[in-house]
């Protein structure tokens, strides 16, 4: 009997990455979380908040993914790393809530195309224990650029040294008309330098639409009218997608998106890009291995 595999997921208390790691618990891997917070607040990624017993097997832990130094030794024996971690917008909401910020401003710095710095292997950061990634210039910030792009390139980095085989970084099927261009810009050069830098790897890159789940109940009238956006884009024969971006994409319950992620990790053959149609393919298989 080969033994289990070890996955390490980055950002597995979250809404996406809590379900990797259940999906993941449910095939016998040994699975271990990193986050800010460690165990997850569970009322906020699920119905209740009791904890749900796959839990009990998961290893929840500490890191900043801004500093390597706080994860990289627990990328050690692993066999495969998960970065589901990433920004909507860089408006300081708490700042807007708290009124530091006003609304304009924080939307305004999120819409600015000023230059912005280079990634961090581009910079030659270095991978000091308490060495932060982000620039001087937006150190005190959360920018696409820290979190969606060089928090990936840095992870998958470590995850190399490491002797990881395969690496996830969740993307995104596309921006939307209302998220600035470098929502998306920012994610597409996380894929394709983490494919380019890191070839030893297999890069695996997920494209989920818009995910929706009861447990937040928010997510089911935005599912609904992404829906629609769906089918506009059906019927037009999608001569707005890239105007549209995500929200003319079928929308897909979270699990659903979590099953593909966990299918892939499983199958060699898979790697690169994975767009929605895929995904909704592999989280069958995986449901159809399951009924097994």
């Amino acid at each position: 009997m080969s033994a289990a595999k070890r996955l390490v997921v980055c950002g597995g208390n979250g809404f996406l990455g809590s379900r990797i790691c259940k999906n993941a618990v449910q095939r016998g891997w040994d699975v271990t979380s990193i986050s800010r917070s460690g165990v997850p607040k569970w009322e906020t990624v699920t119905s209740s908040a009791t904890p749900p017993s796959w839990s009990h097997k998961v290893t929840w832990e500490r890191g900043d993914i801004l500093r390597p130094g706080t994860y990289a030794p627990l990328l050690k024996g692993a066999d495969f790393v998960v970065h589901s971690m990433g920004i909507l917008l860089e408006a300081d909401y708490k700042g807007v809530l708290r009124g530091q910020e006003s609304p304009i401003l924080g939307l305004r710095k999120a819409f600015a195309s000023a230059p912005q710095p280079g990634n961090p292997l581009q910079r030659g950061v270095k991978e000091d224990a308490d060495a932060d990634i982000r620039p001087p210039e937006t150190r005190e910030q959360l920018t696409y650029e820290n979190m969606n792009r060089d928090s990936a390139i840095m992870l998958a980095k470590e995850a190399d040294r490491a002797g990881v085989a395969a690496f996830v970084y969740v993307s995104a099927a596309g921006g939307a008309p209302v998220l600035p261009a470098r929502y998306i810009s920012t994610k597409r050069e996380a894929e394709s330098t983490v494919a380019s830098e890191f070839p030893r790897m297999r890069g695996v890159f997920p494209r989920p639409p818009f995910m929706y789940d009861s447990s937040r109940p928010i997510t089911m009238p935005m599912a609904a009218m992404t829906g629609v956006g769906a089918v506009f884009n059906g019927i037009t024969g999608g001569i707005f997608g890239n105007f549209m971006g995500a929200a003319g994409a079928k929308p897909l319950q979270v699990d659903v998106v979590a099953q593909a992620i966990v299918q892939a990790l499983g199958d060699e053959q898979i790697k690169g890009p994975i767009e929605v149609p895929q995904l909704e393919e592999l989280a069958n298989k995986a449901w159809r291995g399951g009924m097994l």
